[in-house]
């Protein structure tokens, strides 16, 4: 018998307290971003009971409503009701944005556009791996999706589970072979999930609310996935809901939240390092953010040519500088091609522009299409694109723009070519 070996990965859902935080500090930024596509933005937000502070950093043309895109932002996550003691409608709202340092501005402004230096210093990662056609890794994506058909739930269709709050947690358990990495089966799923006291009794909630998982919540998951992703469930899996056998005190009343706390939820769920870097709140001149964007496009089209079946890309930078530092990658012994992992890193340095500027542009990174990225992943979604609000003056106007971008395999062809796959 094959020897296998376990991983897990979380998500968090839309009305967890930090992904609150994170969706207010990018809403806020995507209001800059709609009146002044040059604005420089680094804004972090802290929420608990009844209390919202935005602080950081903002130079733009433009006047931004804090207080409405905040109130705003918590009334369409679902906080809408004083007895969840955090409501868009009554909470406090503390703007503390200032200007950005002008030590800060001097390394990123250049006269040639092009040669903008990063904002900072700093080291960031992509990855993707063959495990499915988002190439991420299958416990986050699992982790992410349960928690989207469980916001469904609580928005569509809300008389299956009437007593939905907004906060809610999900963790995915998955085994692997160890010999070859494949996935064999999901082995444990577990779902904390805010409700209503609606039922007297604990014992008596949590059982329908286990019962409700089992019988709405993972059907619905199921019919997304592929028939051989679903088969993975067939076998049997530990099923933990709401293991302390209450969830009523929840979301930034039960727990402060914070901008930049759930970065690894953002990412890859822990199996590929992190740079340490956040990303939301902060306009594309941080390569925390953009750098981080493109290494994982890279990553993605590398996997998706058949040039690795796993690939890790780091990138680094210094403060003020146009250029990266180094270019690292790592395919895990994962390799299709003659090249050496080293090889692979000085044919992305020589074929990719990395330099922020370009990276701005390619993605098209100055559009507000961030408030979408705050919750369930900024990896693995599929590109859209659609009409959004821009603001000349106080003149509003809609034109079409792309999101998550940076999921695009649109330079497979290259990839190949440079790494010598046929």
């Amino acid at each position: 018998m094959s020897k296998t070996f376990l991983f897990t990965s979380e998500s968090v859902s839309e009305g967890h307290p930090d992904k609150v935080a994170d969706q207010i500090s990018d809403a806020v930024l995507d209001e800059f971003l709609r009146r002044d596509s040059s604005s420089h933005v680094a804004c972090e937000t802290f929420v608990s009971t009844g209390l919202v502070v935005v602080g950081g950093e903002a130079t733009s043309n433009a006047y931004v409503d804090i207080q409405k895109v905040a109130r705003e932002t918590i009334n369409k996550i679902g906080y809408t009701k004083s007895e969840y003691c955090f409501d868009g409608n009554s909470c406090a709202v503390i703007s503390a944005l200032h200007e950005q340092s002008g030590d800060i501005a001097r390394g990123v402004n250049r006269e040639d556009p092009m040669e903008q230096g990063a904002g900072d210093q700093g080291i960031m990662f992509g990855y993707a791996c063959a495990e499915g056609e988002e190439y991420m890794p299958l416990p986050i994506m699992l982790s992410h999706m349960l928690l989207q058909e469980l916001a469904a739930v609580r928005r569509e269709n809300p008389s299956q589970m009437p007593y939905l709050r907004p906060d809610a947690k999900s963790q995915f358990t998955v085994e692997y072979n160890v010999e070859d990495g494949s996935v064999v089966r999901v082995h444990t799923i577990v779902l904390s999930t805010q409700h209503d006291e609606f039922l007297p009794g604990d014992k008596a909630m949590q059982d329908k609310i286990t019962e409700d998982v089992r019988n709405i919540l993972i059907p619905r998951l199921l019919k997304r996935l592929k028939p051989e992703t679903a088969a993975l469930f067939e076998n049997g899996y530990n099923l933990y809901v709401n293991p302390t056998g209450k969830f009523v005190i929840g979301g930034p009343h039960g727990d402060t939240g914070l901008t930049g706390r759930k970065i690894v939820v953002d990412t890859y769920g822990g199996r590929s390092a992190h740079g340490g870097g956040a990303f939301s709140g902060k306009d594309p001149s941080k390569v925390d953010r953009s750098a981080t964007y493109a290494a994982r496009y890279i990553a993605k089209n590398m996997v998706a040519a058949g040039v690795a079946d796993e690939m890790m890309v780091q990138i680094s930078y210094a403060i003020g500088m146009a250029q990266p530092c180094s270019i690292f990658v790592n395919t895990f012994g994962k390799s299709h091609t003659s090249l050496s992992d080293s090889d692979i890193a000085d044919a992305i340095k020589n074929n990719f522009d990395l330099r922020p500027a370009a990276i701005i542009k390619k993605f098209a990174l100055k559009n507000p299409i961030y408030l979408k990225t705050a919750a369930y992943g900024h990896f693995g979604r599929r590109p859209f694109t659609e009409k959004v609000t821009f603001y000349n003056g106080d003149e509003p106007y809609e034109k079409e723009v792309e999101f998550f971008t940076w999921e695009k395999l649109d330079s497979t062809d290259l990839c190949r070519k440079i790494c010598g796959i046929c």
